[in-house]
């Protein structure tokens, strides 16, 4: 599986978290289309299926994450 270098995963979770924030997904279309691309290219250097378990695991890849720290996997299991 690819792996993104942790400061070019950092970026691409930060501008999706900009993005988000600043509403993206229900702005113009340049916008829409850049959180659309962040999304997948998140997706797929994580080897998810879905943004969101994308984010939990590039969190999870991120230097000062825990390894041990399942919370986010077993929360969502529940």
């Amino acid at each position: 599986m690819l792996m993104a270098h942790p400061t070019v995963l950092n970026g691409l979770v930060e501008e999706y978290a900009a993005l988000s924030a600043l509403g993206a997904g229900d702005g113009d279309e340049q916008a829409r289309r850049r959180l659309d691309d962040i999304s997948y290219t998140l997706c797929v250097v994580t080897g998810t299926r879905d943004v969101d378990s994308a984010l939990a695991a590039a969190r999870h890849r991120l230097p000062g994450a825990r390894p041990e720290d399942d919370s986010v996997l077993t929360a969502a299991g529940t």
